[in-house]
């Protein structure tokens, strides 16, 4: 690859204003059928989940209510990832504390989360986005922990010690079935058994 055709790939398609004027046009005019992400510089499109994906947010969710009824599981919440390329994400969850995001708008900014997930979807964009787009952006950002849960290997990486220059300086990846800890200050064991149930 040239290095004109780097510079082109990487430069930014519009700015992020542009970005929200389109989302929020895209969300009003399809019921929020259709969802854009904003990272890196470029604009993507979030698959719409199915049953399966909502199932595992929906299995994290009971797992920190039982363990952790201080916090909440936010499904939907958009976050300003500005320390990468004012980027905006939509995790598949964000873990915070109770009543975190009331009085925020549709992009808040990300102080104050503990953890966001990510449930891969089967498309082509997923390698590129949730494995290697996404560690970046929510690490530079400075959240605490990245969950990832891969259905493509079914596995599921907990990325931690963010980095503003790399993202997260370590990541711990485990089969399903395995018992995953998410540590201080959070202090939950996930026993990821159930997950071998929501593959395809």
């Amino acid at each position: 690859m040239t290095v004109m055709a780097e510079r082109a790939m990487q430069s930014p398609q519009m700015s992020v204003e542009e970005f929200e004027r389109i989302a929020a046009f895209a969300a009003k005019e399809t019921d929020d059928a259709v969802r854009f992400e904003f990272i890196n510089g470029r604009i993507g499109v979030k698959k719409v989940p199915d049953g399966d994906h909502n199932t595992i947010v929906l299995w994290l969710m009971r797992r920190c209510m039982q363990a952790r009824p201080d916090l909440d599981l936010y499904q939907g919440q958009g976050l300003k990832v500005e320390q990468y390329r004012e980027g905006r994400v939509r995790p598949d969850a964000v873990l915070v504390p109770e009543e975190h995001f009331a009085g925020h708008g549709e992009w808040a900014d990300p102080s104050g989360v503990f953890l966001v997930l990510e449930v891969t979807s089967y498309d082509s964009d997923t390698d590129r986005r949730d494995r290697r787009e996404k560690p970046v952006a929510y690490g530079a950002a400075g959240i605490p922990f990245y969950l990832l849960v891969d259905r493509d290997n079914c596995t599921v990486a907990l990325y931690s010690d963010p980095d503003p220059e790399v993202g997260y300086r370590s990541r711990l990846r485990e089969p399903f079935g395995a018992t995953i800890l998410l540590p201080d200050p959070l202090g939950i064991e996930l026993d990821t058994e159930k997950l071998k149930q929501y593959v395809d």
